[in-house]
């Protein structure tokens, strides 16, 4: 018999009733480190006094008008954005997924108005992962993901990562844009180079085409900036957030500069509740959180100190893991072939962790922006134990 909650996923067997800060409390009263966070949500771990501040003080003035009306807190929000990175304009929706649908449709508008209607087709990557929505799904070419769908929405190409010429090749009159993660999230915790952003720039600005980053992932200081280009310094003309925007509270965007935005006028997008009063409030304090003195430098800092005890483990257990991944707090282990990345992530769980897999093998080693040296610590600990588990079992 059916679960009344459609069984879309394969949920582990614990509920939880409450979080604080970095842990997860279950029903039967067991303590969980979470180096999860919501899948790179909970910027700001669980329950945030600032966050459950501005949630209460919005939520009792009011919630939703629609977007028949100026919404202030969205106005604020938006110019704070625009105000900290590339971008001139931006248009609010509520998931990661919807923020790469949106983006899809604004590139294509903008070749319609400057008189290249056949430009359509957008080109990928290999492992990239952009959403579940239809045009989404096409964009992440995952055949897994895409079975039983119909036949994919047409005018997605797939290049392997950092591979310049292939994508160069792919380019021809149909082509609209080019879309890139700065560092794959799902695929494995794959990071893209500073030189082949650079190309891939290089390109659409000798091809016409516009630079599309899905950012949802790497956005709001998980990587030790406030957004991962900013490493590179090579930035798009539209770009995807989401996860961490909100903190836990969902809401995603798509921005993008003046000049790629030209097609958006009324009329050509739209959603009920994307960027209603409730969720652009609780943005603002996130981004109020994330812009305090030293908040985002303290991050790349605690970044760092997590690399390094990443890598030792990787040196001490071989045999378990191979390779240390990301950056910031958007890092992952490779496990040996010998252990897959499915029962490392039970293992941990049934010690007192929790972390989400990845492609490649790989568990994604997501702590909130909140975790501090003790923190990291007791996590690291954790994966050892995991480790040393895993190796009395071989012999």
């Amino acid at each position: 018999m059916i679960t009344a909650v459609m069984p879309t996923y394969g949920r582990k067997d614990v509920v939880f009733e409450r979080g604080e800060g970095n842990y997860l409390y279950a029903t039967d009263g067991r303590r969980y480190v979470d180096f999860t966070s919501g899948i790179a949500v909970n910027a700001l771990g669980h329950c945030h006094p600032a966050l459950v501040k501005a949630l209460n003080e919005q939520g009792a003035k009011l919630w939703h008008t629609s977007n028949l009306f100026r919404i202030g807190n969205g106005e604020k929000l938006a110019q704070r954005l625009a105000d900290l990175t590339f971008a001139d304009t931006m248009f609010f929706c509520n998931s990661g997924a919807e923020a790469i649908e949106g983006g899809i449709k604004l590139i294509r508008k903008y070749q319609y108005m400057n008189g290249q209607p056949k430009r359509y087709k957008i080109i990928c990557f290999q492992a990239a992962f952009h959403g579940r929505l239809l045009n989404a799904l096409a964009a992440t070419g995952n055949e897994k993901y895409l079975e039983g769908f119909g036949p994919p929405a047409a005018g997605y190409r797939h290049a392997p990562l950092n591979n310049a010429n292939v994508v160069r090749d792919m380019i021809d009159d149909e082509t609209a844009g080019i879309l890139v993660e700065p560092i794959q999230g799902e695929g494995g915790i794959r990071e893209t180079t500073p030189e082949f952003l650079k190309a891939l720039r290089a390109m659409c600005e000798e091809f016409g085409l516009l630079l599309f980053y899905d950012e949802i992932h790497t956005g709001f200081g998980r990587t030790g900036k406030l957004f991962a280009y900013e490493w590179s310094g090579v930035a798009p003309d539209v770009m995807a957030i989401a996860k961490g925007m909100g903190g836990g509270f969902p809401i995603g965007a798509f921005m993008a500069t003046e000049k790629a935005a030209v097609g958006m006028v009324p009329g050509t997008h739209g959603s009920t509740y994307g960027g209603n009063p409730l969720a652009t409030g609780v943005a603002n304090a996130v981004l109020d959180e994330l812009l305090k003195p030293g908040f985002i430098d303290g991050v790349h800092e605690r970044g760092k100190y997590l690399k390094s005890e990443l890598e030792k483990l990787v040196a001490k257990h071989p045999k378990v893991f191979v390779q240390q991944r990301g950056s910031g707090f958007l890092q992952g282990l490779q496990c040996a072939p010998a252990v897959t990345a499915g029962a490392m992530v039970d293992r941990l769980q049934s010690l007192g962790m929790l972390v989400p897999p990845a492609g490649e093998n790989v568990v994604r080693i997501f702590p909130a922006l909140i975790a501090d040296k003790a923190v990291l610590d007791e996590g690291v600990a954790i994966l050892e134990k995991a480790a040393l588990s895993f190796e009395a079992e071989s012999k």
